[in-house]
């Protein structure tokens, strides 16, 4: 196990070389180099003082090599540039947005498995009946709403029309637990809707294929509580649910930029988008690494955990 984790961890070093290696070329390499980079990297009309700083920070005066080996070196101790917009370290500027999308991805996420799961599972024990096609029409109708006319029309509906919900009320959950919840719960539901839908369809297939193993028939055979019996085959069933939710929550951690946008909060997506609009480099590239660094790091925690959901996966 140890073995395994160690493994897994330097091949996540690796992938974060690549991807910083990646981002360099499209930034540094492809832009020109040296001093064009630096006019780029400076923000608009930058002073010459600026340009020359630039320049000697990221070493873009050297070889190609040095100026690679003194990105990843700044990024390895948390130097993810100056934004020279604003005045302000790229770092700081993501940790500021962080929590934002930390509690939006996490809270949807918690919503989602409280709805897709169960009714996966209720799904697939309820084969062919009544609520069986009532879970797959949900399924359907989840899957087919794209999440940006979601995010409109809940808006147009809860806040212009019922009032029951303010666009841009955002707080810290650390500053107003009231208003963090009143800003949060749409946005849950709206990402959570299209996710429900996923999962339901998934968990209900992965419980008819693990019912039919020879071990669920085997415990059946022995008289095992049909309790216990689901109990196995759920666990069966929701390893390649961990995979998928890993991976979801890792993106959504990189930025839910459709909805951050809609709902106004002040999250890694929201800051993206600002950037682009005003090609401001140091934030992209700083989002980009945060964003990898999330979806690596869901990754790999989904591979611990695979053990503890399957008896049968072995880190061999």
């Amino acid at each position: 196990m140890l073995q395994y984790i160690i493994r897994r961890l330097l091949w996540s070093v690796v992938m974060l070389l690549l991807i910083s290696m990646i981002v360099f070329v499209i930034f540094f390499v492809l832009a020109g180099g040296g001093r064009e980079v630096a006019v780029r990297m400076s923000g608009k009309n930058p002073s010459p003082r600026n340009i020359e700083n630039t320049i000697e920070r990221l070493g873009l005066d050297q070889p190609i090599y040095v100026q690679f080996g003194k990105y990843v070196w700044n990024a390895l101790q948390g130097d993810l540039g100056r934004d020279y917009h604003n005045g302000l370290p790229v770092t700081s500027q993501v940790l500021s947005h962080l929590p934002a999308t930390a509690s939006l991805a996490i809270g949807a996420s918690i919503v989602w498995l409280m709805i897709g799961i169960p009714i996966g599972v209720i799904s697939a024990l309820k084969r062919r009946s009544l609520m069986d096609r009532g879970a797959m029409l949900f399924a359907l109708m989840g899957v087919s709403l794209p999440t940006f006319w979601l995010g409109l029309m809940v808006v147009f509906l809860f806040d212009f029309r019922l009032n029951w919900y303010v666009v841009g009320e955002y707080e810290r959950l650390t500053v107003d637990p009231v208003l963090w919840f009143r800003a949060l719960w749409l946005p849950w539901l709206v990402l959570a809707v299209t996710q429900a839908a996923f999962y339901t369809r998934m968990v209900r297939g992965n419980m008819l294929e693990v019912q039919g193993e020879d071990y669920i028939r085997t415990a059946r055979a022995k008289g095992l509580r049909e309790r216990s019996v689901i109990r196995h085959a759920l666990r069966s069933a929701l390893t390649p649910v961990v995979t998928m939710y890993g991976l979801d929550v890792g993106i959504l951690m990189g930025g839910a930029i459709i909805t951050e946008a809609i709902f106004n909060i002040p999250g890694i997506g929201t800051l993206t988008v600002s950037a682009i609009n005003a090609a401001n480099f140091p934030v992209i590239m700083g989002t980009t690494l945060v964003a990898s660094f999330a979806v690596i790091a869901a990754n790999l925690l989904v591979d611990i955990v695979y053990a503890s959901l399957d008896p049968r996966v072995t880190y061999s």
